[in-house]
Order: structure tokens, then sequence, then C-alpha cells
């Protein structure tokens, strides 16, 4: 079964000629200026639309899709998330990226193989991201997602080693 994943949002319609307005993560216009087409979710079923033009203005971008030409065409899309395959995003990782559903439930150790707890999200501060860990001791603690901090990411053995220097988790 394919799996897509969320990559901005139909914010509204821009002008007349049926281009969408779309907001996206920070840091991820060129992503979505090489993509050729994205798919819209709708009762489970999954509509692909082609992409034609991508600009950037501002903090959103602005999209032509093909086959939309008009104010009244995109209407319909307005609030729905715009998708793409799983495999997609995948080849366009760089060795030590990561997706945030893979990270998320991995166990976090410490440098002597001490249990500190587990990844339960991922959020970014605008610097870095930031990996977010529940503590043995029920506690949440952010911890900047930098290889200094986090030397080791084991997709197969489904943890991260955390260099735990001194007040980073409690």
């Amino acid at each position: 079964m394919t799996k897509y994943i969320s990559v901005g949002k139909i914010l509204n319609f821009h002008g007349i000629k049926g281009e969408a307005k779309v907001g996206f993560s920070k840091d991820r216009q060129d992503f979505l200026c090489s993509l050729k087409s994205v798919f819209i979710e709708d009762n489970n079923s999954y509509t692909e639309l082609k992409i034609s033009n991508v600009r950037i203005a501002k903090n959103n971008a602005i999209i032509k899709f093909k086959g939309i030409d008009d104010i009244n065409s995109i209407l319909p899309y307005k609030g729905k998330v715009i998708l793409v395959k799983e495999s997609t995003i995948r080849e366009g990782l760089k060795e030590g990226e990561y997706l945030i559903d893979e990270l998320v439930g991995m166990e976090a150790f410490d440098t002597e193989g001490n249990k500190l707890g587990f990844i339960v999200g991922v959020s970014n501060n605008g610097a870095n991201d930031l990996l977010s860990i529940k503590t043995n001791t029920k506690h949440i603690c952010l911890v900047p997602f930098v290889e200094q901090l986090v030397p080791t990411v084991s997709l197969k053995e489904n943890k991260v080693v955390i260099n735990n220097i001194e007040g980073l988790l409690e």
C-alpha cells in the first residue's frame, strides 16, 4: 500500500486563473519547487494534480496545477492538505536526514548504553530540529538534533544515542 506524506496545505486561491496559495514547512521551498505532481486525499481516494508552475511569494508557494484554469476550479481544494508519495520524499533525503515518523517512538540511550527514555516528537526552533524526549522520570526534554548531541541514529535498532551532557536531560 502506498504511503503518503503531507508537504503543504492549500490555504486559498491566488488570483482568478486557478492558482493556489500553499503553506509549507520552513526551508522546504526547494523541495516543493522540484515536484512535478502532488496528491489530494478525499474520502480515502487520492487524486493526482500535475504541477505546471511553482513560485515562492513571501512565506507561501503559488502553485499552478494543469487543468485548473479559473478560480471556481481551485476553490474545492481550499483547505486540503497536499501529499506526495513517501518514496518521493525518501529520494530527496540526504545522509543523516530522517522522516519524523521514523524517529518518533525510538528509544534514547546515553553513550554508556543506559536507557534515557524515548522520542515522542520532533519540532524546529528556527535554528535546528529538536527531539522531544520523554525521560524515564516522565519529563519531556528538548534535545537539539545535531551530531554533537545525537551522534548515532540506528533505524535498524530503533534507537538513538544521546551525548547526555550535564543539564541536557533531567
